[in-house]
């Protein structure tokens, strides 16, 4: 027979500790796997719990709000009882119930509360109002016509404010000359005002003399003109139907109606003299508060643009004043020159007092294009007092130079100094001058050159970016 116990293992010691170490792990395991499954079901009992308590509680709050949503419905239907029965209350005690005539009713119909001492306030006017889009236009239409009428008042005051600007940025290349030389702005603008100053009261010294003499010899000389007249067949012919020598005569035979009519006379022209010296006095001080102030009046301008703009604005604002300036020098160039040629053809046809209307070409020669008509207009009229030859001749020799200067010199001189073209010089001094007069021709070749500026460097590259 076999023996029972060959196909076991020996139970010897090494055997026994071998499976004591299985059992340890194996309990070890076990306990891990029930303490996992103890926790698991203890969350979820807890999770259960919770979620219970929590729709319990949501379901008590809903009930609650529920509730007080009633209660405040309850509560306004209350109020809104009290309150009409506050105002059947005050309907029987105040027959009219007009809450401008009772406070009582006042206050109960406009809700007053701890909240609102003046009541609850009601709902706005609709922006679509016909009522408030008809009065906001109106009050636009007003003031827009009270604006108009501001700047018709003070025309005369703004016209001297563009000016004095206008010969304030126009003087400033000269200034900021003298400062280049080491002297400071303050005696530079000195300078050169005392030079502009210089120049209108010898212009002054040269040309009222003249003028007052010649007015004395035409009143010394008036009888006479007057008997030539008389030999004149036409002159004649027509004193006989409208007795005009006759009536002239007898302002002559009368010294007491000459002196009245030259007392009415002088009180206009001494209204005139006083409002074109005040004018010129405050063109003066404006000048030179503009000119001194330049540097700041364009910091604080360029302070008004965006930061990211400022730079550009200021290069291009330059650039503007720069081109004014440029302007002013060619107008005083080309009215130096007609003014020179003025006065070599006066001295060479004898004319008497060349200088004086020399001069007078010179500033009337400023005003573009035209200015230099009404100077040789004058400078004709003379000459045609020293013979009709030299006045023809003046006449003639004004007719060519006009001619050159306007189609020629000017617009080749402005367009160097200003960069403006030729046919834009033209048009723009017409329109200037139809719009304001003489300084509206003087402002209007600077704007047009500022005009032709921003065109090119602002509206154009815009265009091509678009």
């Amino acid at each position: 027979m076999a023996d029972p116990g060959a196909g076991r293992r020996p139970r010897d010691g090494s055997g026994g500790e071998g499976l004591a170490e299985v059992a340890d792990v194996v309990e070890e395991r076990v306990e891990q796997r029930l303490e996992q499954a103890v926790e698991g079901r203890v969350d979820e009992a807890v999770d259960e719990a919770v979620d219970e308590a929590v729709d319990e509680r949501t379901e008590e709050v809903l009930e609650q709000a529920g509730g007080a949503a009633d209660r405040a419905e309850q509560a306004q239907a209350s109020a809104e009882q009290a309150e009409a029965g506050a105002l059947d209350v005050v309907k029987l005690v105040v027959p009219e119930d007009d809450p401008v005539l009772d406070t009582a009713a006042r206050r109960i119909e406009a809700k007053v509360d701890p909240d609102n001492p003046f009541g609850v306030p009601g709902r706005p006017m609709s922006s679509r109002s016909p009522f408030r889009v008809a009065f906001m236009a109106a009050l636009g239409v007003a003031l827009a016509y009270g604006l108009v009428q501001a700047l018709i008042a003070v025309r005369s005051i703004l016209i001297l404010l563009l000016a004095a600007a206008f010969l304030a940025i126009g003087l400033n290349p000269a200034v900021e000359w003298l400062e280049r030389r080491k002297l400071k702005r303050g005696r530079a603008v000195g300078v050169v005002l005392l030079g502009v100053i210089l120049f209108f009261v010898g212009f002054g010294f040269a040309v009222v003399p003249p003028i007052v003499e010649q007015a004395q010899e035409f009143g010394t000389d008036l009888p006479r003109y007057v008997q030539e007249l008389r030999d004149n067949e036409r002159i004649a012919s027509l004193d006989e139907r409208f007795g005009l020598l006759d009536r002239a005569q007898a302002m002559l035979d009368d010294p007491g109606r000459i002196g009245v009519s030259a007392a009415g006379g002088v009180l206009g022209v001494s209204k005139v003299v006083f409002g074109a010296v005040f004018s010129a006095l405050t063109l003066l001080i404006l000048t030179l508060y503009f000119l001194s102030s330049l540097p700041t009046i364009k910091a604080n301008a360029y302070r008004l643009v965006p930061r990211s703009r400022r730079a550009r604005v200021g290069l291009l604002s330059d650039e503007i004043l720069s081109r004014v300036g440029g302007y002013v020098a060619g107008a005083a160039a080309i009215a130096s020159l007609s003014g020179v040629t003025t006065f070599i053809l006066l001295m060479v046809l004898g004319v008497s007092y060349p200088l004086a209307l020399a001069m007078l070409v010179a500033v009337t020669g400023l005003v573009p294009l035209v200015g230099a008509t009404i100077g040789a207009a004058v400078v004709t009229f003379v000459a045609l007092f020293t013979s009709v030859k030299v006045g023809i001749i003046c006449a003639v020799y004004y007719l060519i130079y006009q001619q050159v200067e306007n189609y020629y010199l000017y617009p080749r001189i402005m367009q160097r100094s200003v960069d403006v073209s030729p046919a834009a010089t033209v048009v723009a001094v017409l329109i200037g001058g139809s719009l304001l007069g003489v300084l509206g021709a003087l402002l209007a070749i600077p704007m047009a050159a500022a005009v032709q500026l921003v065109l090119k460097e602002v509206i154009s590259p815009r265009q091509d970016h678009s």
